[in-house]
């Protein structure tokens, strides 16, 4: 892999103080992976707030839509993961005022989690907040999936629409139903020649063959819905234009913007010859192409492919798409002298909804904890090889580096929990999942150890039927929260197992429970490969991942054993601990 980084796990952060350098008109919010307009503060009191944001790796998405008539703020997670709900929460309140906000999410599962709970999380604050889902992937829109059609490069478009309505003055509810009109009117399908690599993995989410494309595929290195031979240039642009036509509404007038979209390593020849031909066939068949842009606005890190929108306009969306705007990546914007990265707008918020603090360990049982904790953190980061291939064939290939840079944080934590409080604990380590984990793991993980942490509350950590009654009920919170049900292909399929042996137990739980438990566990993780998936990212590929356990399922296994190994032969295991602490 030859990219011009310098560690993998600080591409971002690295990458978002070179845009306040490279922009006088943002600036990074303090403690988060967040851009925000320069003008934030006096902004807020004059118009209501558009925030989206998502993984990175698509730049320039997002950041580079921030600025007057487009952006407030641009919340970024880790390379194609999405960002925490707490970073969303607190770009909300950073870029808000009592006009409220609008936040602009595309449809994947971790986006409209993070993004959602963090509008909830507003909303009790008394900031009015709406959330426009963006689904423009025709690819996916007749296919049936569970998730809907995903969100691809038109997101760029309805951040230009909505963010020139609410810089006019618009209110709230109706930046929220023109948002929803223009999606209804928008259209986008994507073709790539190669994958594209991501600093954590190092190799490509997916080969090709020399005569070999995919089409149909999706922004995070997942492949396309068909893989097929090259077409020559103007074959492929009717391809794509014919699905677009065929599966949105642009209105009687027929009147479209086009955006044609480097997904990474398309060259500027190429795009040229697209729009030359998208605006000849498009104009073949009736349809009157008031705009057309071509160039870089949604990108997949370096795949080599391309994406066309189309989206239906009339007199009033033309305005909004001409309005001025000092976002720099739209086409046309005036250069600024660079910023500097001293120069950041502070955020004095607190988002996080624990400030306890461990104190020594007085109890056994707070040892056992602390060092199932612990044992459950190294077995995921022994993991992350096994679960980055996993993840890379039937995924976007980052789950091992999401679960190790996770375990090493709580590792690093472990001595903070309150231990000898298990359900305060659990708690704990709720909140720092929430925060650190990211995607769509992190919520569900925030929520199972919440849930769990609230059943045990104020009773003896030693009683083995409100153990079960806790777990279970920590199954059905991840049920409630994601949607999935047991059969679904996710972590439900190896926890529900577990705690269904555990249900069969009469008495106090032994060792042998355990191990039969976690056994239960392991089998139900590995039949996930012969699961068909209905949630996720797994879900676009369909057949392609049978045979091949779900990544998430076999993480769940892995660092259940270890806790399971832990509490089945404990009194040897907490000695080590003492020995080790005292050194």
């Amino acid at each position: 892999m030859k990219k011009f980084i310098n560690r993998p796990e600080n591409v971002v952060e690295e990458m978002l103080d070179g845009l306040s350098i490279l922009h006088p008109g943002m600036r990074r919010l303090s403690g988060h992976k967040v851009i925000i307009r320069a003008d934030a503060e006096q902004a807020r009191n004059h118009q209501v707030a558009i925030i989206s944001g998502g993984g990175s790796g698509h730049e320039p998405a997002h950041a580079g839509y921030v600025g007057r008539g487009m952006l407030n703020a641009a919340v970024a997670g880790e390379v194609f993961t999405s960002p925490s709900s707490d970073s969303v929460f607190a770009a909300i309140q950073a870029v808000s005022g009592e006009r409220g906000a609008v936040l602009i999410v595309k449809n994947y599962t971790g986006d409209r989690l993070n993004f959602g709970l963090a509008a909830e999380m507003a909303r009790a604050e008394g900031i009015p907040v709406e959330m426009i889902i963006v689904d423009d992937d025709v690819a996916l829109k007749e296919t049936g999936q569970a998730t809907g059609a995903r969100g691809l490069a038109g997101t760029v478009l309805v951040h230009k629409l909505v963010g020139a309505a609410a810089a006019e003055g618009k209110t709230l509810a109706e930046i929220a139903a023109l948002g929803r009109e223009a999606i209804q009117a928008l259209g986008t399908m994507g073709v790539s020649f190669s994958a594209g690599t991501s600093p954590a993995v190092g190799k490509p989410s997916f080969e090709l063959g020399a005569d070999e494309m995919e089409l149909g595929l999706g922004i995070h290195g997942e492949p396309g819905v068909e893989r097929t031979k090259i077409k020559n240039a103007d074959q492929l642009i009717e391809t794509l234009l014919q699905t677009i036509l065929g599966h949105s509404k642009f209105g009687d007038e027929k009147r479209v913007a086009v955006m044609v979209n480097n997904l990474g390593a398309t060259t500027d020849m190429e795009l040229a010859i697209v729009s030359r031909h998208a605006l000849r066939f498009l104009e073949s068949t009736a349809y009157t192409v008031e705009r057309i842009y071509a160039g870089t606005f949604l990108s997949s890190l370096d795949m080599a492919g391309i994406s066309i929108s189309v989206l239906g306009i009339n007199d009033v969306r033309l305005g909004w798409l001409d309005a001025t705007t000092t976002a720099p990546a739209w086409p046309n914007v005036l250069r600024q002298r660079p910023g500097i990265i001293a120069d950041q707008i502070k955020q004095n918020v607190d988002v996080s909804t624990s400030s306890r603090t461990g104190s020594a360990v007085q109890t056994e049982m707070g040892q056992i904890v602390g060092l199932a904790i612990e044992a459950a953190c190294q077995a995921l980061i022994e993991a992350e090889p096994e679960l980055t291939e996993l993840d890379r064939i039937t995924g976007d290939g980052d789950l091992g580096a999401n679960m190790k840079r996770a375990a090493l944080v709580v590792r690093s934590k472990v001595e903070s929990y309150p231990l000898d409080n298990i359900s305060e604990t659990l708690r704990a380590l709720g909140q720092t999942l929430r925060r650190e984990l990211g995607g769509s793991s992190g919520p569900l993980y925030a929520v199972l150890f919440l849930r769990i942490g609230n059943v045990l509350a104020g009773s003896g950590s030693t009683n083995a039927a409100l153990w079960i009654e806790a777990l279970d009920q920590g199954c059905r919170a991840i049920s409630e929260l994601g949607g999935a049900m047991p059969g679904d292909r996710t972590m439900l399929d190896a926890l529900d197992p577990f705690v269904k042996s555990l249900k069969k137990v009469e008495g106090g739980l032994s060792r042998e429970t355990l191990l039969l438990a976690i056994k239960s566990a392991e089998q139900g993780a590995d039949s996930t490969a012969q699961m068909k998936p209905r949630l996720g990212r797994s879900s676009y590929l369909g057949d392609r991942v049978l045979g091949h356990p779900d990544p998430g399922a076999k993480a769940l296994a892995i660092w259940l054993r270890a806790v399971c190994e832990i509490l089945a032969d404990p009194h040897q295991k907490t000695h080590t601990r003492k020995s080790r602490q005292a050194q």
